[in-house]
């Protein structure tokens, strides 16, 4: 069966578009009207191996909260209904991953009780046209609508670009390793029969 999510949400705000499969090749079609956030979400579809679209209209002359934090929730949407009932998925993954002078820790777990941790200083301002602070929201966004704990560290920091984009790639890659089946997992992996 294929493991294809894919979701639309609209509000007086945004109006966000995402379809994700999570057995791709790493192609993305991604357009939110923010730059720099269209190179964090095609980062994530080629290094995740997901075939990834998103079209996000959203009130940008007013910020781009609004945009990211909402293609957070249909992102989380869509990827929560692509892994449907976890039967056979290893659940867990992690991922260190270091981007020149920076060095990220991701690890998810896709066990239906959403958290967020997030350990990172971000230089207040802007990369391009996307607040640095945005990054926090958009992860915070996802593991909420997705049910699944995030923990995301920067264990060694640099500048906002590379931070940013480690976070993105690493968290491609322990999700990735999340999803994939193993032969020996008959069922859901969890003491309760249930995820």
């Amino acid at each position: 069966m294929p493991r294809i999510g894919e979701i639309s949400r609209k509000t007086r705000e945004t109006s966000i578009y995402v379809k994700i499969d999570l057995d791709g090749t790493g192609r993305a079609a991604v357009d939110t009207g923010i730059p720099f956030f269209d190179h964090m979400l095609d980062g994530f579809a080629r290094h995740g191996l997901f075939d990834l679209t998103v079209r996000a209209e959203g009130d940008l002359p007013v910020d781009d909260h609004h945009t990211i934090e909402d293609t957070g929730i249909v992102l989380g949407r869509a990827i929560a209904q692509a892994v449907g009932d976890k039967r056979g998925i290893c659940r867990y993954g992690d991922r260190l991953l270091p981007m020149d002078e920076v060095l990220v820790l991701c690890a998810v777990d896709l066990g239906g009780r959403p958290y967020l941790s997030f350990d990172a200083d971000f230089h207040p301002g802007m990369m391009g046209t996307m607040n640095s602070e945005m990054v926090r929201e958009f992860f915070y966004a996802v593991s909420y609508s997705a049910m699944m704990n995030i923990h995301i560290r920067v264990l060694t920091p640099g500048n906002n670009h590379h931070m940013a984009e480690a976070m993105f790639k690493a968290f491609a890659k322990a999700l990735d390793s999340a999803t994939q089946f193993d032969s020996r997992i008959t069922d859901v992996l969890s003491t309760k029969g249930t995820i």
